[in-house]
């Protein structure tokens, strides 16, 4: 096979995994040999071959063979840098050979999801702040909030915030040096540049960024050297005025076994909580979605009140009432039939007992209290005796736990406490349930009667 036709697959490529996995992980590629059914390619790092043996090798074999080579398996072997785009159109001067090594080594991320952007973005009250804050960062130029640190639940946007970040880099200032990537990916770096010894070479590349996206950041709580390493990448860009984003499912004080010197970086910045979503943004997110679905499902009819059912109903969690819109259109596409709110209910019957299960923070307190034996207005009045505090300390953990109400919210219905009381109350369950068999036996058996 020749380059032109490699030239050719890769064309193909683009249309397979999209132009910015495209740009990112095919196009670095160079054909070195094709003989014996074995196609193998040069790539820039040992990390990045071993990227794209995961996630693309079976695209490639496929389309060299669709192109009419004999190809039984795939190799990536590590040869010269490939120069990434933005190197080139901004080439420095003269710079030393550790820097340029750095700068044009291809920057190892997570692809991008098209779909996540500031377009596709519905914004509303419980998330306006977050928007604000990330589309700034987005501008791309100097910001007075460095880091700006997303925290929030399951499905409520700080991924989508952060791609939608990473695209609007792209698109306006192409020269920066933009990496988004997880913080489990942040870690497997690290430690694979401990195992080969080139723990300098992954300084650098983390280094010669312009922007810096860690998603999920409380995975990296409780390994000790990821944290070091992080630690210090983090302060080397804030020296040189680099933009740091960073994701976590809770707030920087909030994330067990992470140490106090990250937590207070982390909090030098712009911290966002994206609250659950209320009723009016779930069902901007369902018509958003209605309007998508009509150029895929033509001629069908959804009935009036339908949206502003599931809006009301399903309130767990944006990507759960994403899927029930998905599962709805598809099943009404299968069966021909218009989407009522008959339909809906039998179609998504499963979604809708699954949302009803919702513990409020007061049957919580009512459950713990009966099981402890004390009274309800002692649980959130001032008593501190100990056979008060432990109880409503539970109460508290059980509340962070089981329901998805800020530590201020919990704070209120405990007789107006303060967050930091709660957060407190929570840690010290935490603490205690490891060494105490009886507190565990309790929450086990409280888990049960309130999940129930």
């Amino acid at each position: 096979m020749t380059n032109e036709t490699w030239g050719q697959v890769r064309e193909e490529l683009i249309k397979r995994v999209g132009k910015n996995n495209y740009v990112t992980w095919i196009e670095p590629l160079k054909l070195s040999l094709l003989n014996n059914g074995v196609a193998r390619f040069e790539v820039p790092t040992i990390f990045f071959g071993d990227w794209v043996q995961r996630n693309y090798a079976d695209h490639i074999r496929t389309q060299l063979t669709s192109a009419g080579a004999a190809v039984d398996r795939v190799e990536f072997a590590v040869g010269a840098p490939a120069e990434p785009r933005a190197a080139v159109a901004a080439k420095p001067a003269a710079k030393p050979a550790s820097s340029r090594k750095a700068a044009d080594e291809d920057l190892p991320g997570a692809p991008l999801d098209s779909r996540f952007t500031f377009d596709s973005f519905v914004v509303g009250k419980p998330n306006e702040l977050a928007h604000a804050a990330a589309r700034r960062v987005a501008e791309g130029g100097p910001v007075t909030f460095n880091p700006l640190f997303l925290y929030g639940g399951v499905g409520l946007g700080k991924t989508h915030l952060m791609h939608a970040i990473a695209h609007e880099l792209q698109s306006r200032r192409p020269e920066l040096r933009v990496l988004y990537l997880s913080a489990e990916q942040f870690m497997y770096r690290f430690v694979q540049a401990l195992r080969e010894r080139q723990v300098m070479d992954f300084k650098e590349l983390f280094r010669s960024v312009d922007v810096l996206m860690v998603d999920d950041v409380q995975f990296i709580a409780g390994k000790d050297s990821t944290q070091e390493e992080f630690f210090h990448t983090f302060n080397a860009l804030v020296d040189q005025n680099k933009q740091i984003v960073i994701s976590a499912d809770r707030a920087p004080g909030e994330i067990k076994d992470l140490e106090d010197r990250i937590k207070s970086r982390l909090q030098c910045g712009l911290v966002v909580d994206l609250h659950p979503t209320d009723y009016e943004l779930r069902l901007g997110i369902l018509q958003q979605k209605v309007d998508h679905y009509r150029s895929q499902y033509r001629g069908l009819v959804i009935a009036d009140g339908v949206l502003e059912f599931l809006a009301h109903r399903i309130t767990t969690n944006v990507r759960v009432l994403e899927g029930a819109l998905t599962r709805l259109f598809a099943f009404a596409s299968l069966v021909g039939r218009e989407i009522t709110l008959d339909l809906a209910q039998d179609c998504l019957a499963d979604i809708l007992r699954s949302s009803d299960r919702k513990l409020s923070i007061e049957e919580i307190q009512r459950k713990v209290a009966e099981h402890y034996n004390i009274r309800l207005s002692d649980m959130i009045g001032p008593k501190r005796l100990r056979n008060i505090a432990r109880p409503r300390q539970v109460a508290m953990y059980l509340s962070k736990q089981l329901t998805p109400r800020s530590l201020p919210e919990i704070g209120r219905r405990f007789g107006g406490r303060d967050h930091t009381t709660i957060m407190h109350g929570v840690r010290k369950i935490e603490e205690l349930m490891t060494t105490d068999s009886q507190l565990a036996d309790d929450l086990q058996l409280l888990r049960r009667l309130l999940q129930g």
